[in-house]
């Protein structure tokens, strides 16, 4: 008989339906305990988050910022699980976290996060141009917290490696402007093809045939960089030299869809609407 093969839609989700590697209680000291329960897993964990968010964020209001973030996440939520087996951990200020793993269904997780940082920067429709960081290796899937509030989350190495390359900038003197980046140990590459990771794209003629349409993603040589309380690590980068000039901005979509639910009557604000 065939396994069913489910579609994860959260952590715990998944946690829920495995056996637990770690399942115990332990003494944290003065008469009280907390649990360990998760399980140690193979996987790719990416983060992604807008390019100069203080910066576009600072002249909105507090209520068109969530408008800002929420666009942000549904678009790049989008774009990344788009008919892949990534699963959202967390959203973090502007900032997303996304778990790719041969246990969700995935046949190679590092290809998969590579592949969907590829499309949220080919689709950024509203130039949010996000910096991305992805690091694969073994992690933790468990609950976090005490009785109070529990969370379901990924703890490891990967997670760390992972929030510190999405922080890097291939920033350099005389570089081209750039859209995206995505920022990852170099060992990760292996011997990947990059044609196999970023195929060019088609484009159809009047004619009936295709052209070859130029890439605009660029590899850059791998570099050693110096991350906060880790040891020098060599990191891969590869940038999208392709750029968007939506109308309007990110930033004025947001003030417009305030306006229109204050319209609508939805929106009940301290301060007059602008």
């Amino acid at each position: 008989m065939a396994r069913t093969k489910y579609q994860y839609h959260s952590l715990e989700d998944f946690l829920i339906s495995k056996v637990a590697s770690v399942d115990g209680i332990l003494d944290g000291g003065g008469g009280a305990t907390f649990p360990v329960k998760g399980r140690e897993i193979e996987a790719t964990i990416m983060f992604a988050d807008v390019s100069e968010f203080s910066r576009r964020s600072f002249d909105l209001s507090p209520t068109e910022t969530l408008i800002f973030v929420n666009n942000f996440f549904t678009w790049v939520t989008a774009e990344a699980l788009r008919g892949r087996h990534g699963i959202i951990d967390k959203y973090i200020g502007d900032e997303i976290m996304i778990v790719f793993s041969k246990e969700f269904g995935s046949e190679d997780p590092f290809a998969e996060a590579v592949q969907a940082a590829r499309y949220m920067s080919e689709y950024d429709a509203h130039s949010f141009d996000p910096h991305i960081g992805i690091a694969s290796g073994l992690v933790t899937v468990g609950y976090v917290g005490t009785p109070m509030r529990y969370n379901c989350s990924v703890f490891g190495k990967p997670v760390v490696l992972a929030s510190r390359c999405s922080g890097y900038r291939p920033d350099r003197p005389g570089e081209r402007s750039y859209s995206t980046s995505i920022a990852f140990p170099a060992a990760e590459w292996q011997d990947r093809s990059f044609k196999d990771l970023f195929p060019p794209r088609y484009l159809p003629l009047p004619d009936g045939t295709t052209r070859e349409d130029p890439t605009t993603w660029e590899m850059m040589s791998p570099r050693k960089v110096r991350m906060k309380n880790m040891p020098e690590l060599e990191i891969q980068e590869i940038v999208n030299r392709g750029l968007h000039w939506p109308t309007p901005s990110a930033g004025e979509r947001a003030r417009i869809a305030l306006r229109d639910l204050h319209e609508a009557g939805r929106y009940w604000p301290r301060q007059p609407v602008t």
